[in-house]
């Protein structure tokens, strides 16, 4: 179930109250306008290196001229997050402390906000054409720098809710996990020669303009079915 039922207590009135919506009320009107700039500038990157095969100049000059063994290993480690089994290990832990909680629509959140932004890039990238080491090599945007970043959005966003944050400190929390996600993911696709460095930013705006909407979505569709049940 996507919403939270109220549990009645021995007299028969509700007992509990709904969980926290997953969307804070205090970042909404700041969330919106970063995720309508992030989507533009998907649309703009993807427009700019559309069908292009070869680094862009910016690409050129902050592209990782290959890493140590010991780096290397670091960002395989990265890499594999972003990759099934290692993304179905982040989502299933991440699932499994909403149930612990009973917070069924964080537990829908998790799985959508993420999983959106990785569609959002599988449905980007043979619109957008760009590839790496190969016309079979679709790169842009990052899929991988999208999942890591959304998921750590998306527990963002619930810490906030769960804890009460204000506007300054919710804001800071969630921006800084986006960003702190998706530059270890970033460095290890680019270090990996995965994708170009604006793949990685694509991917990333990817992220800051899906996760919000998903979570916009689960509260909206969470409300009109508690509304109805009462």
């Amino acid at each position: 179930m996507v919403e939270d039922l109220i549990r009645p207590t021995r007299g028969g009135r509700p007992a509990g109250r709904p969980a926290p919506a997953v969307l804070p009320p205090s970042l909404r009107a700041w969330l919106g306008p970063v995720a309508v700039l992030a989507a533009l500038v998907v649309a703009v990157l993807g427009a700019v290196y559309a069908g292009d095969g070869e680094p862009g100049g910016v690409d050129a000059r902050i592209a990782v001229d290959g890493v140590g063994p010991s780096w290397r290993h670091t960002a395989l480690a990265t890499d594999f997050l972003g990759e099934p089994g290692g993304a179905a290990v982040l989502a299933g832990a991440a699932v499994t402390g909403c149930l612990l909680l009973r917070w069924a629509r964080a537990a829908v959140l998790v799985v959508a906000g993420p999983g959106l932004a990785v569609m959002a890039t599988t449905l980007l990238k043979p619109l957008v054409g760009r590839t790496i080491h190969g016309d079979d090599n679709l790169s842009y945007p990052s899929g991988h720098t999208a999942f890591l970043t959304a998921l750590a959005l998306v527990v963002a966003l619930l810490v906030t809710g769960r804890l009460g944050l204000g506007r300054t400190a919710g804001l800071s929390l969630v921006l800084g996990a986006a960003l702190v996600a998706g530059a270890a993911m970033g460095w290890a696709q680019v270090a990996l020669g995965a994708h170009y460095p604006t793949d990685v930013l694509g991917g990333w705006c990817t992220a800051l303009a899906v996760a919000p909407a998903a979570a916009w979505l689960v509260d909206r569709v969470a409300d009109t079915l508690r509304e109805r049940r009462s």
